[in-house]
């Protein structure tokens, strides 16, 4: 019965938090599936044009490394998948969604050098050797940045504010009970900022009284 209590702050169990994170997975894979397959489609016509006859050694083993790093990614993205399908309705759904994004995410290591490798080729083709190894490189920094950096500082920012809060967030207000002589302060100046004197007094005179009665 532990199992189906809510464990999240959005109320969740562990069952209805593996389904959501796996159908958040699932939409990740649809985007990166895409890229995957308008480069291996890219890659598997290069092998057939003409000037493909043209390719000198290191050209060509370029070519072939990018083509089974794209093969690879292709399998680890779509891999989530097969697995689900395999273990549907055993109740396995949070070792799934576990096993799922580490297929996902060395999906991504992957696809990097795919990416980095089938940019040298076409560079290297068109223009020079050091050009491709310069823009092949420099498809890496992008990629390693924008992929592993970046989340990184997102989650280092967010720990941030989490820990010292929002600098820009507005006060709260605190709210006593309606009464008179009650005056409504910010949280932060409620204990710097005291009641008129008129105020004080009057409420002091009606204590008193009450006290007599």
């Amino acid at each position: 019965m532990a199992e189906h209590r809510p464990c999240t702050a959005r109320g969740e169990t562990p069952l209805q938090r593996a389904d959501r994170n796996f159908v958040e997975l699932l939409q990740e894979l649809r985007v990166t599936q895409t890229g995957v397959q308008i480069l291996f489609a890219f890659l598997l016509s290069l092998a057939f044009t003409s000037r493909f006859t043209s390719l000198d050694t290191v050209q060509r083993v370029t070519y072939v490394v990018t083509l089974l790093l794209a093969v690879l990614a292709a399998a680890l993205f779509t891999a989530p998948a097969a697995l689900h399908r395999s273990l549907f309705q055993q109740g396995a759904k949070p070792r799934i969604v576990q096993v799922s994004s580490r297929l996902a995410t060395t999906g991504l290591i992957v696809l990097v050098f795919a990416f980095s490798g089938s940019v040298l080729l076409v560079v290297d083709v068109t223009t020079s050797r050091t050009g491709g190894i310069a823009a092949g490189a420099a498809t890496f920094l992008v990629c390693v940045g924008l992929w592993g950096l970046l989340p990184r500082l997102v989650r280092r920012a967010g720990l941030r504010e989490a820990t010292h809060g929002s600098p820009g967030r507005l006060e709260t207000t605190v709210e006593e009970p309606a009464s008179q002589g009650t005056v409504r302060v910010p949280a932060p100046l409620g204990g710097t900022i005291r009641q008129p004197s008129g105020a004080r007094e009057g409420a002091a005179h009606r204590e008193a009284s009450a006290r007599r009665r």
